[in-house]
Protein backbone atom coordinates (compact mmCIF):
# COMPACT_ATOMS: atom_id res chain seq x y z
CA UNK A 1 0.00 0.00 0.00
CA UNK A 2 0.99 3.32 -0.96
CA UNK A 3 1.68 5.10 2.56
CA UNK A 4 -1.10 7.01 4.20
CA UNK A 5 -1.79 11.02 3.89
CA UNK A 6 -1.54 12.20 7.33
CA UNK A 7 -2.64 15.82 7.71
CA UNK A 8 -1.53 17.99 10.68
CA UNK A 9 -4.34 19.87 11.33
CA UNK A 10 -3.22 23.32 13.14
CA UNK A 11 -6.66 24.33 15.39
CA UNK A 12 -5.21 27.84 16.48
CA UNK A 13 -4.78 30.98 14.62
CA UNK A 14 -4.41 33.50 17.52
CA UNK A 15 -0.91 35.67 17.20
CA UNK A 16 1.71 34.00 19.41
CA UNK A 17 0.25 30.63 19.56
CA UNK A 18 2.15 27.38 20.47
CA UNK A 19 0.10 25.27 17.79
CA UNK A 20 3.00 25.44 15.34
CA UNK A 21 5.64 24.16 17.47
CA UNK A 22 3.53 21.48 18.80
CA UNK A 23 2.59 20.07 15.05
CA UNK A 24 6.11 20.30 13.72
CA UNK A 25 6.96 18.25 16.63
CA UNK A 26 4.12 15.81 15.56
CA UNK A 27 5.44 16.36 11.89
CA UNK A 28 9.42 15.36 12.93
CA UNK A 29 7.90 11.84 14.30
CA UNK A 30 5.65 10.84 11.77
CA UNK A 31 8.06 11.82 9.03
CA UNK A 32 10.31 9.15 9.96
CA UNK A 33 7.74 6.55 8.92
CA UNK A 34 8.31 5.41 5.55
CA UNK A 35 5.14 4.96 5.74
CA UNK A 36 3.35 8.14 6.28
CA UNK A 37 3.16 11.15 3.93
CA UNK A 38 2.87 14.39 5.95
CA UNK A 39 0.50 17.30 4.86
CA UNK A 40 0.49 20.60 6.39
CA UNK A 41 -3.06 22.11 7.04
CA UNK A 42 -2.71 25.35 9.27
CA UNK A 43 -6.14 26.85 9.55
CA UNK A 44 -4.05 30.29 9.86
CA UNK A 45 -3.75 29.92 6.05
CA UNK A 46 -6.96 29.77 5.26
CA UNK A 47 -10.40 32.33 5.14
CA UNK A 48 -12.98 30.01 6.23
CA UNK A 49 -16.10 32.26 6.58
CA UNK A 50 -18.39 31.72 9.47
CA UNK A 51 -21.54 32.08 7.13
CA UNK A 52 -20.09 28.19 5.40
CA UNK A 53 -20.69 30.38 2.42
CA UNK A 54 -18.20 28.81 -0.42
CA UNK A 55 -15.39 30.85 -1.71
CA UNK A 56 -12.09 29.96 -2.78
CA UNK A 57 -10.55 29.41 0.49
CA UNK A 58 -13.37 27.00 1.11
CA UNK A 59 -12.94 25.02 -2.15
CA UNK A 60 -9.06 24.62 -1.30
CA UNK A 61 -9.51 23.61 2.04
CA UNK A 62 -12.00 21.12 1.12
CA UNK A 63 -10.08 19.79 -1.60
CA UNK A 64 -7.41 19.30 0.82
CA UNK A 65 -9.11 17.30 3.81
CA UNK A 66 -10.52 14.90 0.54
CA UNK A 67 -7.14 14.28 -0.45
CA UNK A 68 -6.00 13.24 3.04
CA UNK A 69 -6.32 9.69 4.75
CA UNK A 70 -5.62 10.20 8.04
CA UNK A 71 -5.89 13.41 10.48
CA UNK A 72 -4.34 14.69 13.59
CA UNK A 73 -5.72 17.93 15.28
CA UNK A 74 -3.13 19.85 17.22
CA UNK A 75 -5.40 22.14 19.67
CA UNK A 76 -5.02 24.33 22.35
CA UNK A 77 -7.96 24.31 24.88
CA UNK A 78 -9.73 27.90 25.22
CA UNK A 79 -12.68 28.01 28.14
CA UNK A 80 -12.59 23.82 28.32
CA UNK A 81 -13.36 23.70 24.55
CA UNK A 82 -12.04 23.88 20.93
CA UNK A 83 -10.89 26.92 19.28
CA UNK A 84 -13.49 28.58 17.30
CA UNK A 85 -11.93 28.31 14.28
CA UNK A 86 -11.09 24.33 14.50
CA UNK A 87 -15.07 24.31 14.81
CA UNK A 88 -15.33 26.08 11.99
CA UNK A 89 -13.12 23.94 9.61
CA UNK A 90 -14.90 21.13 10.66
CA UNK A 91 -18.23 22.47 9.82
CA UNK A 92 -17.03 23.76 6.57
CA UNK A 93 -16.70 20.15 5.22
CA UNK A 94 -19.24 17.80 4.85
CA UNK A 95 -18.32 14.40 3.24
CA UNK A 96 -14.88 14.50 3.19
CA UNK A 97 -13.93 13.98 6.64
CA UNK A 98 -16.47 10.80 6.34
CA UNK A 99 -15.03 6.94 7.55
CA UNK A 100 -11.37 8.36 7.83
CA UNK A 101 -9.23 8.40 11.56
CA UNK A 102 -8.31 11.18 13.52
CA UNK A 103 -5.96 11.33 16.57
CA UNK A 104 -5.80 14.05 19.00
CA UNK A 105 -2.66 16.16 20.33
CA UNK A 106 -3.84 18.66 22.51
CA UNK A 107 -1.52 20.89 25.01
CA UNK A 108 -2.91 23.91 27.42
CA UNK A 109 -1.72 25.09 30.97
CA UNK A 110 -2.09 22.15 33.86
CA UNK A 111 -4.96 20.46 32.19
CA UNK A 112 -2.92 19.98 28.88
CA UNK A 113 -6.50 20.42 26.91
CA UNK A 114 -8.24 17.31 27.84
CA UNK A 115 -11.20 18.26 27.44
CA UNK A 116 -10.59 19.83 24.01
CA UNK A 117 -10.03 16.38 23.08
CA UNK A 118 -13.31 14.93 24.72
CA UNK A 119 -15.44 17.65 22.81
CA UNK A 120 -13.18 16.82 19.20
CA UNK A 121 -14.08 13.00 19.85
CA UNK A 122 -18.52 14.48 20.36
CA UNK A 123 -17.60 16.67 17.19
CA UNK A 124 -16.07 13.95 14.76
CA UNK A 125 -18.04 11.11 16.00
CA UNK A 126 -20.87 13.18 14.24
CA UNK A 127 -18.81 13.76 11.33
CA UNK A 128 -18.46 9.98 10.61
CA UNK A 129 -14.96 10.06 11.29
CA UNK A 130 -13.20 7.14 13.41
CA UNK A 131 -11.22 8.28 16.58
CA UNK A 132 -8.35 6.68 17.89
CA UNK A 133 -7.99 5.92 21.17
CA UNK A 134 -4.45 6.99 22.38
CA UNK A 135 -4.29 10.74 22.61
CA UNK A 136 -1.26 13.22 23.46
CA UNK A 137 -1.80 16.36 26.32
CA UNK A 138 0.75 18.70 26.78
CA UNK A 139 0.52 20.09 30.02
CA UNK A 140 2.67 23.44 30.91
CA UNK A 141 3.28 23.54 27.23
CA UNK A 142 5.41 26.47 26.57
CA UNK A 143 8.00 24.52 29.08
CA UNK A 144 7.75 21.71 27.33
CA UNK A 145 9.88 22.60 24.38
CA UNK A 146 13.43 23.76 24.10
CA UNK A 147 14.59 26.33 21.52
CA UNK A 148 15.37 23.60 19.06
CA UNK A 149 11.73 22.27 19.12
CA UNK A 150 12.21 19.10 21.29
CA UNK A 151 10.39 17.91 23.70
CA UNK A 152 10.75 16.57 27.36
CA UNK A 153 7.83 14.76 28.19
CA UNK A 154 8.25 10.62 27.89
CA UNK A 155 5.35 9.99 28.10
CA UNK A 156 4.04 12.32 25.40
CA UNK A 157 6.79 10.79 23.04
CA UNK A 158 5.47 7.18 23.56
CA UNK A 159 1.79 8.37 23.45
CA UNK A 160 2.17 10.08 19.80
CA UNK A 161 4.10 6.83 18.57
CA UNK A 162 0.69 4.87 19.55
CA UNK A 163 -1.52 7.13 18.52
CA UNK A 164 0.32 7.01 15.08
CA UNK A 165 0.07 3.22 14.98
CA UNK A 166 -3.34 3.35 15.15
CA UNK A 167 -4.08 5.71 12.91
CA UNK A 168 -2.38 3.92 10.34
CA UNK A 169 -4.04 0.74 11.21
CA UNK A 170 -7.40 2.45 10.81
CA UNK A 171 -6.15 4.50 7.58
CA UNK A 172 -5.60 0.92 5.91
CA UNK A 173 -8.97 -0.79 7.32
CA UNK A 174 -10.92 2.07 6.00
CA UNK A 175 -9.59 2.45 2.88
CA UNK A 176 -10.16 -1.29 2.28
CA UNK A 177 -13.63 -0.67 3.41
CA UNK A 178 -14.03 2.09 1.41
CA UNK A 179 -12.90 0.24 -1.48
CA UNK A 180 -15.32 -2.40 -1.25
CA UNK A 181 -17.95 -0.33 -1.08
CA UNK A 182 -19.01 3.24 -0.49
CA UNK A 183 -19.70 4.31 3.11
CA UNK A 184 -23.47 3.91 3.87
CA UNK A 185 -23.78 7.61 5.75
Amino acid sequence: MQPIKLAIVVGSVRSGRVGPTVAAWVRGVAEQRATIDVVDVDLADFRLPDSLVANDDTERFIRTIGACDAFVFVTPEYNHGIPGPLKNALDTVKYEWRAKPVGFVSYGGLGGGIRATEQLRQITAELHMVSVRDAVSLHRVRKRFDDEGGLDDAAAVDGLGRLLDQLEWWAVAVAGARAARDYPG
